[in-house]
């Protein structure tokens, strides 16, 4: 047992919305914080959508709707989100300013026996612990995109993640049904490490002309089995955030994560992805 029983998210985009989905959906009292209400309404609307899909497919009854959304609080009140929360997930943008900001935030809001984990898919999770007067509670948490479908929880130890941390944020997660790998901080973890290198030479041959991206695409699902096509994927992801992904790690581990000039463009142009209806493809 995690002794946890009150999750709070900061972040109701994506990610966060995709988070609180889990925690709910694991009877866990689960607080949605965002600064936008309009943010939070639209998540709300996405959890509901996502508990009724479940419905559909026989993977829930139909009372788990209402139970589900009975768990679940919004509100733009940040102190309000974390007084009294047992486990805070942090899941706003990737931009570390923001992050320490959070960090700070919940020094001054949350309980001191509360674990705090981020959803970070690369940044230094021992810099934001850095900014918590207790580095210790401090550790990373990586769920995957779509949250109610992807099964993996990267779990993240920092430079000062204590072990008793990275137990109860391995029990919330096996709560949520996820399966989980122990990573020791380094620039991308796992996977974000190697689906950038992915995303960046695929975006290098469309640049170069060496096949159109649906046969990409096409090729490295029917060809290497993957699930999604790297170009399918980083428009689900967003350009701008892997774009910034690429640029730390460049930072980071050297020139091989140089960002492809064509996926800078791309950004530059407003071809975010399925977000704002364009990137790669048109939808």
């Amino acid at each position: 047992m995690t002794g946890v029983r009150v999750v709070t998210v900061l972040g109701a985009g994506t990610m966060g919305h995709g988070i609180a989905h889990a925690a709910v959906s694991t009877g866990l009292d689960t607080r949605l914080y965002d600064v936008s209400e309009d943010q939070l309404r639209k998540a709300r609307a996405e959890i509901e959508r996502i508990l009724k899909k479940a419905v559909q497919l026989g993977k829930a009854a139909a009372n788990d709707v209402e139970a589900g959304l009975a768990k679940l609080t919004t509100t733009t009140r940040i102190a309000e989100a974390l007084g009294g929360t047992d486990f805070v997930i942090e899941a706003v943008p990737e931009r570390i300013d923001l992050k320490l900001q959070v960090m700070a935030a919940i020094d001054r809001h949350a309980p001191a026996s509360a674990i705090v984990a981020t959803n970070t898919s690369a940044l230094s999770i021992t810099e934001m612990a850095g900014a918590s007067s207790q580095p210790a509670r401090v550790a990373g948490m990586h769920f995957f995109n779509p949250v109610h479908r992807m099964t993996l929880v990267e779990i993240v130890r920092a430079l000062e993640s204590s072990p008793a941390t990275l137990d109860v944020i391995e029990g919330v997660a096996r709560q949520m049904g996820k399966e989980t790998v122990l990573v020791r901080e380094s620039p991308g973890f796992i996977t974000t490490r190697v689906n950038a290198s992915i995303g960046n030479e695929a975006f290098y041959m469309l640049m170069e002309g060496v096949a159109s991206a649906r046969d990409i695409d096409k090729a490295l699902k029917l060809g290497l089995n993957h699930p999604m096509g790297p170009f399918e994927l980083v428009d689900l992801v967003g350009l701008d955030t892997r774009l910034s992904i690429l640029e730390y790690l460049h930072r980071s581990l050297g020139e091989k994560y140089r960002p492809c000039p064509l996926l800078a463009q791309y950004v530059k142009a407003g071809r975010l992805g399925r977000k704002v209806g364009r990137g790669v493809y048109e939808y």
